[in-house]
């Protein structure tokens, strides 16, 4: 059974101010219990998660389940995204006790599987990829688990996506997050050829690195334009694809054009399947990360067995 059809359906935990009403399928009961602990350990430690900062809708059951994706880089970003709730403004200092901070939060849940994205850092000369190095070593030196990074993309700096590329993570995901079109509106001072050219440089790299992306649906992209995307991720050789229901945050940001019906994001499931990406999860409230350990571990049996039939 492939992994889209596994994810439950969970709903954000605020109202979607998109100015148009919550469909059905948006709403379902949250889980409640479990979530003090990953909480405790969060705050103890003095971290930051994207779970919190973009509003995540699947924070309750990820974090009632002792998992979090942990944000390096502090908590303000460099770039107004107008899909994205991070606070944008002052950045702050680098921490350098934030690896070993994140490898103890890491050991404290029981993680097996390690998700490390930060926030867009185009203030420092290297983007921050000298501290993802930093912070992929400490996590592998505690624990020996597998990691994945979600990086910004560091403005096309080669030298720095190579700097995170050393850093051997088991995935390297970089969000495509809309067609070419809406780049402007959605991914302010961001390049979609530039998202395709980080994606191609770890493949160029690292032949054998999974590579990962994410689409957000639902901002007025055409189904012609989502496919064209998916063709130029697979050019590049990216492995894993998400496909999740953009969601706004609030009333200052984006509003939703259209809610995808979880038939179509079924559709769309078997569509890139097809293309030949090794693991697609495809739904409402699919995300870069959620359910990651799983995604990579599913597409690495794929990736096995098309070895093994060759």
């Amino acid at each position: 059974m492939s992994l889209s059809k596994q994810l439950p359906v969970l709903p954000a935990e605020g109202t979607d101010t998109g100015r148009t009403r919550l469909p059905s399928w948006l709403r379902r009961p949250l889980p409640q219990a479990g979530m003090q602990f990953t909480t405790d350990v969060v705050s103890d430690l003095r971290l930051e998660t994207v779970c919190e900062s973009a509003k995540c809708p699947n924070r309750a059951e990820c974090w009632s389940n002792k998992t979090a994706t942990f944000m390096i880089l502090g908590n303000v970003c460099t770039r107004p995204c107008g899909f994205c709730s991070v606070p944008k403004g002052k950045t702050e200092t680098v921490q350098a006790d934030e690896p070993a901070r994140l490898a103890e939060a890491a050991a404290r849940l029981g993680l097996k599987y390690v998700v490390i994205t930060s926030v867009t850092r185009d203030d420092l000369p290297d983007g921050g990829a000298d501290h993802f190095y930093q912070c992929v070593l400490a996590v592998r030196e505690r624990l020996g688990v597998q990691i994945e990074v979600l990086t910004p993309d560091f403005r096309g700096n080669k030298v720095a996506i190579s700097r995170v590329i050393e850093s051997r993570p088991d995935v390297f995901n970089h969000n495509t997050e809309t067609v070419p079109r809406l780049y402007h509106r959605v991914r302010r001072n961001a390049d979609y050829q530039r998202t395709l050219d980080l994606l191609a440089q770890v493949k160029q790299e690292a032949p054998d690195m999974k590579t990962k992306s994410g689409l957000m649906l639902g901002l007025g992209e055409t189904r012609d334009e989502l496919l064209q995307v998916c063709r130029d991720l697979r050019a590049v050789g990216c492995d894993m694809l998400t496909l999740g229901q953009y969601l706004a945050p609030t009333q200052s940001h984006l509003p939703v054009e259209r809610y995808v019906p979880p038939a179509e994001f079924d559709e769309l499931g078997v569509i890139t399947r097809e293309m030949g990406f090794s693991m697609v999860a495809s739904g409402p409230f699919v995300r870069s990360s959620y359910h990651a350990g799983e995604m990579a571990t599913e597409a690495a049996t794929v990736l096995t067995i098309g070895e093994q039939a060759q």
